[in-house]
């Protein structure tokens, strides 16, 4: 799928504000919406809700994270993202190549 967009309106990714934004991660993972658990716990809009990341970040979580239930139930947010202790530690490790 093309974009018409310029790098100058690609935004950095919010998790290591280092590499542009090209990929978008789903916080409560897509196959896990229709289970009651999430049903119970999360409106549908939350459900739905994706943070712009750069494609390093986003093979980071899924690779140190790698049970989608888990990342959906522990790690629905920007902080409990970074908060994960592998995941604070590329962080630490991406910025300072940078």
């Amino acid at each position: 799928m093309a974009s018409n967009t310029t790098n100058d309106s690609v935004k950095p990714c919010v998790l290591c504000e280092v590499d542009p934004a090209f990929n978008e991660h789903h916080l409560i993972p897509r196959h896990c919406r229709r289970k009651t658990w999430w049903k119970k716990r999360f409106a549908k809009e939350e459900m739905q809700r994706t943070i712009s990341v750069c494609k390093m970040c986003h093979r980071s979580i899924h690779n140190l994270i790698p049970d989608e239930k888990e990342l959906g139930r522990d790690y629905f947010t920007i902080e409990r993202l970074k908060a994960h202790p592998a995941f604070a530690n590329y962080l630490a490790w991406k910025r300072r190549r940078m």
